[in-house]
């Protein structure tokens, strides 16, 4: 993802996550104890694991978030949360959003609105403006994404996101296990006080990874499509990999689930060609682009912009992923050669806030590096 602002811009332009949260906040958050961090494939000297935590989805989803929020400062939050709102929001853009926010929790779905509500709660902080900040990441996610298939039929997944503000941001990623029954039911990667997802894995079944596709102000389009419930793209992609018990059951959940702006949705499976990218439109697919290893095409890249379409020259990442990928070779493709095609410049950039490749097929060696 590049970095792009979200408070009163178009989710294209360039300044970024620091606008959301503002530095104050980003100081606060850095207070996460010292967690675990996850087994990695990778050497060491491409990034650093991310912390990771589990959070329960057999905890009440108001409570759910405890054990990460309870390291947090909340008297410093909420002084933060108000300089952000002061400082980042349009006036005219808060004075007419913050009060219709109190009253959109009555349209967002569950558990993401008593995920919200809780933290507000544990935090003391206001319920419209946490809805507000959580909306506001659904439309600022530029990302490179990756499904390949190498000679054996194994199928990776990897992504790259990009934000400004990395110094920052990169201290706030973390690895989350949602556990159901004793047991991981997915696992994604996110920034911490955010409910949604826009990397993740069902073990055994699938991966998603989801790209902005650039299309209209974020408040209007949260607006206009929450009032009618559409579904945040980021959550979508949570609700998929709690629910759909299969790579044809995501991709089918994914194409047709109303969202509120348009995006990418890039999906890997278990079996040989299973993979492809999910081209979105508020109500419904745009288009739907499959891997075809029979036909030589054994990857497909995307970053932000439609594949049948040309790429903007000041921002073509697609081209050197492609090489990078026609170098390596289908017999030559695993986690590390994959990753390694991820850190080619310009798909790594200095926005670059981490990297996670993926297996559906091998849940264990999901791997997620914060890149330097």
């Amino acid at each position: 993802m590049r970095g792009a602002a979200v408070w009163g811009a178009r989710a294209g332009a360039r300044p970024g996550w620091g606008a959301i949260w503002g530095p104050p906040l980003f100081l606060g958050l850095l207070l996460l104890l010292q967690a675990g961090r996850p087994a990695s494939s990778v050497s060491p000297a491409a990034g650093t694991a991310p912390l990771r935590f589990n959070v329960s989805l057999d905890e009440a989803a108001t409570q759910r978030w405890l054990p990460v929020l309870r390291h947090f400062d909340p008297n410093f939050l909420r002084t933060a949360l108000a300089t952000v709102i002061g400082e980042t929001v349009p006036s005219w853009v808060h004075d007419v959003l913050r009060p219709v926010a109190l009253e959109l929790d009555k349209f967002l779905p569950q558990p993401f609105e008593s995920e919200i509500r809780g933290m507000c709660n544990i935090l003391g902080l206001n319920i419209g403006d946490c809805v507000l900040i959580n909306l506001a990441y659904e439309f600022s996610a530029f990302c490179t994404s990756i499904i390949a298939q190498d000679v054996r039929g194994n199928i990776y997944h990897g992504r790259n996101l990009d934000y400004a503000f990395g110094n920052l941001l990169r201290k706030l990623t973390i690895d989350v296990q949602y556990i159901k029954n004793g047991q991981i039911a997915y696992t994604g990667t996110t920034f911490v006080g955010y409910v949604g997802l826009w990397t993740g894995q069902s073990p055994k079944k699938f991966t998603i990874s989801g790209d902005e596709r650039d299309k209209g102000f974020w408040w209007e389009n949260a607006v206009a499509a929450l009032l009618k419930k559409n579904c945040p793209v980021s959550w979508l992609i949570r609700n998929t990999l709690e629910e759909a018990e299969n790579f044809q059951a995501a991709v089918i959940k994914l194409a047709k689930t109303p969202i509120v702006t348009d995006v990418y949705y890039i999906v890997g499976g278990v079996s040989p060609k299973e993979g492809v990218v999910i081209t979105r439109n508020r109500g419904g697919p745009a288009d739907i682009w499959p891997l075809d290893p029979t036909n030589g095409q054994w990857f497909l890249v995307e970053t932000n912009y439609d594949h049948w379409k040309p790429t903007p020259k000041g921002d073509d990442r697609r081209t050197p992923a492609i090489k990078a990928l026609n170098a390596t070779g289908q017999e030559h493709i695993n986690f590390d050669t994959l990753f390694k095609v991820l850190s080619v410049v310009p798909v790594l950039n200095h926005l670059t806030i981490y990297t996670t490749v993926m297996s559906a097929a091998k849940p264990d060696n999901y791997t997620t590096q914060i890149r330097n």
